[in-house]
């Protein structure tokens, strides 16, 4: 049988950016969460907005309370620290 393992170093070319990698992983969690809380503040307001007789104004000011709160609680939440 052939073995296949690797002969050289794992890693070829330039050294890594550790601290480059652990930004880009921050701003991808930062994007995830936000965009979660609008999709969710957007998708109830137009639940409110559509199926009951509140208008578009009620709905438009649910997705600023959704969003002030959902905000508030995110920036509020415990970092870990792996």
């Amino acid at each position: 049988m052939a073995d296949h393992a690797p002969n050289g170093p794992l890693e070829m070319g330039a050294d890594m950016d550790y601290s480059e990698h652990e930004k880009t992983y921050q701003g991808f969690l930062l994007l995830a969460k936000y965009g979660s809380l609008v999709c969710l503040a957007l998708l109830a307001a137009m639940a409110f907005g559509f199926f009951t007789n509140a208008g578009f104004f009620s709905a438009l000011f649910l997705f600023l309370i959704i969003c002030a709160v959902g905000i508030y609680l995110i920036r509020r939440a415990p970092r870990h620290v792996a």
